[in-house]
């Protein structure tokens, strides 16, 4: 859910769940109460781990994935300045939409 009034471009630590599919149980098992993660649940894991590599304004905080779900925070901090040649340019509108769009494109692709 999101709400139509607030700028997603702002600063500051947001929750994000991501729902397989039909809910399927795509990501792992649980045995002993612990979620056992499979091939693609470690992809989803490297994807999450990775973002702040292709966003250098962004840091993971805590995640958690589920056999069919997956929770975890990003923090986007204000700070973005020259990294390379060139200042990045932060897309203004809903970056965390892209950020979690282009984290879901990536594991996908790899998967």
């Amino acid at each position: 859910m999101r709400l139509k009034e607030f700028d997603y471009s702002s600063p500051g630590a947001y929750f994000v769940t991501v729902v397989s599919y039909k809910r399927a149980n795509i990501f792992g098992t649980i045995k002993n109460n612990v979620v056992q993660l499979n091939q693609i649940g470690i992809i989803v894991e490297k994807a999450w781990l990775e973002i702040p590599m292709h966003y250098p304004f962004v840091k993971t905080d805590a995640f958690v994935i589920m056999p069919n779900h997956f929770h975890g925070i990003l923090i986007i901090h204000d700070d973005v300045g020259a990294r390379h040649a060139s200042p990045l340019r932060r897309q203004k509108q809903q970056p965390l939409g892209v950020i979690v769009g282009s984290f879901k494109s990536a594991a996908t692709k790899r998967i």
